[in-house]
Parts: structure tokens; sequence; C-alpha cells
């Protein structure tokens, strides 16, 4: 199974993978974790920006191979055996990333720069009213700066890993910009920047509110996509 969305949301220590458990090889990195008493253990591999994970069975008399546990890769496999295995080893990659990577986001920096750098503040025109607080929906966090034409050139939002086509349900902040369209392959790198989710794709892109984007280019793509959302080129 892969975990790589944590490459995307933190930056990695290499130093402190050793104290974790990994030993390192040629091609990476390698940590076995025990399950605890189920007899299974799951094997990490860290090559790149890759995180993968497969659960083994330990064999019986200690000589054979281990056996692969298949159904821990099937995402349509459930039941309570496999729903445990899989919770174990999201909490060894929870610890995992907590202890090995610096995490953190730059949500509320980011948008105090937005109202410093062009004297606008944020607008939530998806916030639930006052009696309705409770029943808020998805979007009530959405935070949109406008130009003095009103129009937004910056989205912030909350939303899925999985929405960016990475193997995760975790949250992630992330701001939709507007970009030269004859720039947008070049910028969407789909570490930090990726096609626009849930808006036009061939004009705007979605970028990581994380550690892992650099500020100054976040900055840069803002004022950018101010030019151009006011009409400035």
């Amino acid at each position: 199974m892969d975990y790589s969305y944590i490459f995307r949301s933190a930056l990695p220590d290499y130093g402190t993978f050793a104290a974790f458990g990994f030993e390192k090889q040629d091609e990476g990195y390698i940590c076995r974790k025990a399950l605890g008493d189920t007899g299974f253990y799951a094997l990490i591999r860290v090559h790149g920006e890759r995180i993968t994970a497969e659960v083994y069975e330990k064999s019986a008399d200690g000589t054979s191979p281990d056996s692969k546990y298949a159904l821990f890769d099937v995402k349509s496999a459930n039941g309570a055996f496999v729903a445990g295995i899989r919770a174990q080893v999201q909490e060894i990659m929870n610890d995992f990333r907590a202890r090995c990577f610096e995490s953190g986001d730059w949500k509320e920096r980011y948008i105090s720069y937005i109202e410093r750098e062009f004297g606008c503040t944020a607008e939530y025109p998806w916030a639930a009213p006052q009696e309705a607080q409770g029943t808020k929906d998805r979007y009530a966090d959405a935070a949109v700066f406008r130009c003095p034409n009103q129009k937004w050139f910056a989205l912030i939002m909350n939303i899925r890993y999985k929405n960016l086509g990475l193997e995760s349900d975790e949250g992630v902040s992330v701001v939709n910009l507007k970009a030269d369209p004859d720039k947008i392959q070049e910028l969407t790198d789909k570490k930090s920047v990726f096609p626009a989710w849930h808006m036009n794709k061939k004009h705007w892109i979605t970028v990581l509110l994380t550690r892992v984007t650099d500020f100054d280019t976040l900055c840069e793509l803002t004022r950018r996509s101010r030019e151009l959302v006011a009409g400035k080129q």
C-alpha cells in the first residue's frame, strides 16, 4: 500500500530514520514493524519520495518463507481482521511522520500574507448561518480572496489527498490559484502543485499549503493569480 502522501504533508529528517528502526540500503530505507501479537508484521520501504508498506505473516516453523498478506493491498477487502491490520499499519505510519518528519502547514501564515500584501480580507461564502451551526457543509471553512473587480484570485479549502490522486483519506489545506495556461503543465509537478481540483484545469492550479511547498514560490504564484484575475498583464 502506498503512503507517499506523507512526503506531501511534511519534510523528512533522515537523521531520525535509524532510531525509528530503518536500515539504509542502496535503494533507500527499509523497516520491519511487528503488528501486535498477530504473528504479522509490516515491511516499510522508503525509496526517493515513495513510501510503501506490505504485510507478511511469519512462517510457523521459522524456516519457511514468510507469506505476504495479499488482502492488505485489496481496497475492496473488508472484515474485522483486515481492518484491524490496516489500522495498526496506519498507526505506525502516523508515528513515523510524527517522529521523523517536520510537519505543519502554511495556512495561517499564508492568509496573513494575502491580507498584508493585497489589503483584502478573507470571505467565507459557504459558512453556515449562526442558527445553523453544527450543520455546516464541507465548504464551510473555505476562504475566498477577491480583486477590486470582485472576482476571486485565491480559494483556500480543506480537501482530502485522494482528491488530488494521492492514496490517503487525510485532509489537507490547499489553495486554488489562476495561472498562465501555457505554464500550467510546467507548474504542476504533482508534489506541491496539482491540476486544479473542482475548477477549470486549463486556467487554475491547486497548491498544497503544507511545508513541502516553498513559501516564496507560493507567494509568487498568488501575485500572478491576482494579476490575471484583475486583468493586469
